[in-house]
């Protein structure tokens, strides 16, 4: 079955960088969409990036763009988000989020369909 495993999360100063990873396995992911979401307590699950895997189209929030990046590595499997100059309103869960979906993104988490267990980012002020 398809697994989802994210790393990189920690505890960073304001205007610092972390790099999150998204390691997927369990089929081919060639035609899926790749997302990251974000959820805050108290608050919803959040659309953060997506990049589709075919053709590496990517697509941000207006919150992130030109902050963060997402990409990917088809040997590795992996998606990456890199985050810079991060503000105290980026803390959160962060998770990776994978739906079969040839071209395109969904900015809704319920279109989504595998998820991984989520990496904490604490951005200090």
């Amino acid at each position: 079955q398809v697994q989802l495993v994210e790393s990189g999360g920690g505890l960073v100063q304001a205007g610092g960088s972390l790099r999150l990873s998204c390691v997927a396995s369990g089929r081919t992911f060639s035609s899926y969409c790749m997302g990251w979401f974000r959820q805050a307590p108290g608050k919803e699950r959040e659309f953060v990036a997506a990049i589709s895997w075919s053709v590496g189209s990517t697509y941000y929030a207006d919150s992130v763009k030109g902050r963060f990046t997402i990409s990917r590595d088809n040997a590795k499997n992996t998606v990456y988000l890199q985050m810079n100059s991060l503000k105290p309103e980026d803390t959160a869960v962060y998770y990776c989020a994978a739906v079969p979906l040839g071209f395109g993104y969904y900015s809704d988490y319920e279109r989504y369909d595998y998820w991984g267990q989520g990496t904490q980012v604490t951005v200090s002020s």
